[in-house]
């Protein structure tokens, strides 16, 4: 047993490491939603595999009375409940640090360390006696555990017994086995153990209004809320319950109270080509329309997506990224789409990305896609992956102004033509890049919604001449400078002191980097902070680079992505940008951004590496 023992009041890290198919899922999300109800802000993560029934699965969760939701690093008290990851779960746990396991089978001394607190509690044991059923042993563990857990960390028992009959409301009959499972783990636990230990969840006041929610249901509800009436999927890990969300949604929101009648199209397609087909012919016909996928999908729509580019078809794609390439790791996360979607298709395409930082963000620019597809005429991509997508995560209510209207962006109408407009569907006649267009059937003789998806002058005409096809595609180059204005503005973090030394970042890269930017000012190591939002990059994130002699350029994927869009598309010096990456398919953390960066900045590195890899 250790003698130095970690302290601390709502400020740590929990691990479970569970078996899949152990039902101890539910049991693990009681815990940290009882943080919630206790007033403690704290993110969890699933970590789960892809692969059959009976692989190892984690749920961490981080426990922050400041609110960092990012990932921070190591763990500060492991609830082991798998043999098989035994030997690394136990290496990663902090030093002083706690681990829980079922003590019912005695493990060697080697198993444990010495600079870690182990509290043993014979978990089957415990659940032999008290049950008959295998699987009732099996279920009501997760439960036990968790009551144990809940004394150990001087939680209210109350508002655990409160959640458990609110989390089995319709099913009375479990409230009572749960509350008395839950209760034999905390008076063992106190039997065993006689104290908590040094970690200590105290009721507060910091979670106020915030909500609790997964990126691919704020998405989806962005989705209805942005007018989408379409949605044409096929199923990938991690961005099914994104569809399945607009579903649910469609359900409550879509269907006409007064007549029943259904007001929206949901499509499980054969395939990802199929979806985005459908997507387009829907778009086409003037419906706002999306589908949801991952990059495998992204890189089977490639050709359909050059054609909604080159024909100026709106269409919304919401891209759950997770790691790459091929098959990748389908449940783990990373930021490894960005040059894929950012150029798909062969030719010169440029779509335009938008990185939000978390649910909110996944709401609100889930509606914006909508408009943006519209004013643009043009896929437009939401940049999400598994860590926002995936998981339940706090975050600001949602907003929405009644007034707010739908920008269906430069339609014709037909007392338009009767009036005389002068309609050519690739004719640019505001100088922004951006033709009108009319829905089908909106006259009988004039401006059909007409559209080429091969070469084309500025009337729909189909041409092969030189001069027509430069025109199009320069015009669709002025049309993306358009966008640029339209996409949303980057944010910007001011150290406490000036500084010529900044840091770049975008996505759900940004919860673990803000805690990092707060770190390093503690530490008195001054870097300004920016986190992009969306592609094509504002004025403003140019202008930030040349003010500033060093960037690292903070990202999950191998090869630095947002590093070589930003060379590419801003003509910055590559020397003055220093790749700093992530990739193994777990969040990034602030512990690795804050020494990393903080390595860099020591006098000792006159000439910093321009690539800093995890």
């Amino acid at each position: 047993m250790s003698s130095r023992r970690l302290s601390a009041v709502n400020d740590f890290v929990v691990k479970f490491a569970n078996v899949n198919g152990s039902g101890s899922a539910s049991a693990n999300a009681l815990f940290a939603k009882s943080l919630l109800r206790m007033g403690v802000p704290c993110a969890p993560r699933n970590i789960f595999p892809s692969n059959i029934q009976g692989l190892p699965t984690w749920y961490e969760v981080r426990v922050s009375e400041a609110g960092w939701l990012g990932a921070r690093g190591g763990v500060d008290f492991m609830i082991q409940m798998n043999p098989q990851t035994w030997d690394k779960d136990v290496a990663s746990i902090e030093p002083g640090g706690y681990l829980f396991y079922d003590s019912t089978r005695a493990l060697p001394k080697s198993k444990f360390r010495d600079d870690v607190t182990t509290l043993g509690l014979p978990l089957t044991e415990i659940c032999n006696a008290a049950y008959k059923d295998p699987r009732q042993r099996q279920l009501f563990k997760n439960i036990v555990y968790v009551g144990a857990l809940s004394f150990l960390l001087s939680m209210d028992a109350e508002t655990i017994e409160t959640l458990i009959a609110e989390q089995f409301k319709g099913k009375d009959k479990l409230i009572a086995p749960n509350v008395e499972a839950f209760r034999m783990g905390r008076e063992r636990a106190k039997e065993t153990f006689g104290e908590p230990i040094g970690l200590v969840v105290r009721k507060s006041d910091q979670v106020g209004d915030k909500i609790f929610i997964e990126g691919n249901s704020a998405a989806s509800l962005g989705a209805v809320y942005g007018g989408a009436t379409v949605c044409a999927w096929y199923p990938i890990t991690p961005s099914t319950s994104l569809a399945e969300g607009f579903t649910r949604w469609c359900k409550k929101f879509r269907i006409d109270a007064a007549t029943g009648e259904q007001r929206f199209a949901i499509v499980q397609a054969e395939d990802e080509l199929a979806s985005i087909g459908m997507v387009l012919g829907a778009a086409w016909n003037g419906a706002r329309a999306f589908t949801s996928t991952s990059g495998p999908g992204i890189s089977l729509m490639s050709e359909f997506l050059g054609l909604a580019y080159f024909a100026e078809i709106p269409a919304v794609l919401f891209n759950v990224q997770r790691a790459g390439p091929s098959t990748g790791m389908p449940t783990r996360t990373q930021q490894c789409d960005v040059l894929a979607c950012a150029y798909a298709s062969h030719g010169d395409t440029k779509h335009v990305l938008l990185f939000p930082e978390d649910p909110y963000e996944a709401f609100e620019f889930g509606a914006q896609a909508f408009d943006l597809a519209d004013r643009l005429q043009t896929p437009v991509f939401v940049m999400l992956d598994l860590d926002i997508g995936m998981n339940e995560r706090l975050c600001k209510p949602f907003e929405w102004d009644p007034n707010r209207k739908l920008d269906r962006g430069k339609v014709v109408t037909a007392e338009m033509l009767e009036n005389g407009f002068e309609f050519g569907r690739y004719l640019d006649v505001d100088g922004d890049g951006i033709a009108y267009r009319t829905y089908p059937g909106t006259h009988p003789t004039k401006g059909a919604y007409f559209t080429r998806g091969s070469s084309h002058d500025r009337y729909a005409r189909y041409t092969e001449d030189g001069a027509a096809y430069v025109d199009s595609v320069e015009r669709l180059l002025k049309k993306h400078a358009t966008a640029r204005t339209l996409v949303p503005a980057p944010q910007m973090i001011d150290a406490a002191q000036p500084t010529k030394t900044g840091a770049l970042f975008y996505g759900s890269t940004s919860p673990a980097m803000q805690e990092a930017l707060s770190m390093l000012n503690k530490d008195g190591l001054q870097v300004d902070g920016l986190r992009a939002r969306g592609f094509p990059f504002a004025d403003e994130i140019k202008a930030w680079i040349e003010r500033h002699d060093q960037i690292f350029v903070v990202e999950q994927n191998r090869d630095g992505q947002l590093r070589t869009l930003l060379t590419a598309e801003l003509g910055i010096d590559p020397a003055k940008l220093v790749s700093m990456v992530h990739f193994d398919g777990s969040p990034i953390t602030a512990r690795f951004i804050h020494g990393a960066i903080s390595k860099a900045l020591q006098p000792a590195n006159v000439e910093p590496r321009r690539r800093i890899a995890s």
